[in-house]
């Protein structure tokens, strides 16, 4: 059985009073309560994914030891915190999930990203940053993170990914960098 998992469909409830008089608006972008008049809007949450490759030019790629996509491949990154900077999700995701230290990054682009985590979309914008980091014979897979594995861009296989954003990254990459 396929659960739609868009907000529209799992909200029930007002977040704030907790009255079922809760609707949606704009095509399920917003709620509104009728009861305590709180609206809620359905944004994007950042994160962010590096790229970051060997000396020989292949990719690290991130083997993900959680739900969801349990298993697929991943550029490693994660989540940006409340009043945190891109670029310190970049240094603390890299230090979390690898254990090496970033000593370069560079913006590449961002794409959205609809990531659904306990039945519920979670829609990101995910922001791409090309990365150096001080020693890549010391990292070691932690937090989310299983394996890692360097694969030349142009050989990841799509259907190996766990998101098409992961994929719009590294084509970008591609295109930029490669042609």
């Amino acid at each position: 059985m396929v659960i739609n998992t868009h907000p529209e469909n799992v909200i029930k409830f007002c977040l704030r009073c907790g009255s079922k008089a809760f609707i949606t608006n704009d095509k399920g972008r917003s709620f509104s309560c009728e009861e305590c008049h709180f609206v809620y809007y359905v944004n994007n949450s950042a994160a962010v994914a590096c790229l970051i490759f060997n000396p020989e030019g292949k990719l690290l790629l991130a083997r993900r030891a959680i739900e969801p996509a349990k298993g697929m491949l991943d550029l490693p990154g994660g989540f940006v915190e409340p009043m945190e900077r891109a670029e310190g999700t970049v240094v603390r995701e890299i230090k979390e999930e690898l254990g090496v230290t970033v000593t370069k990054m560079e913006f590449l682009a961002s794409f959205p990203n609809e990531y659904v985590f306990s039945g519920f979309s979670v829609f990101t914008i995910d922001l791409a940053f090309v990365c150096s980091v001080d020693n890549l014979s010391a990292i070691v897979p932690a937090d989310d993170v299983s394996e890692v594995e360097f694969i030349f861009p142009k050989e990841v296989k799509r259907q190996e990914l766990c998101s098409e954003s992961m994929a719009n990254i590294i084509n970008q990459y591609i295109q930029k960098y490669l042609h």
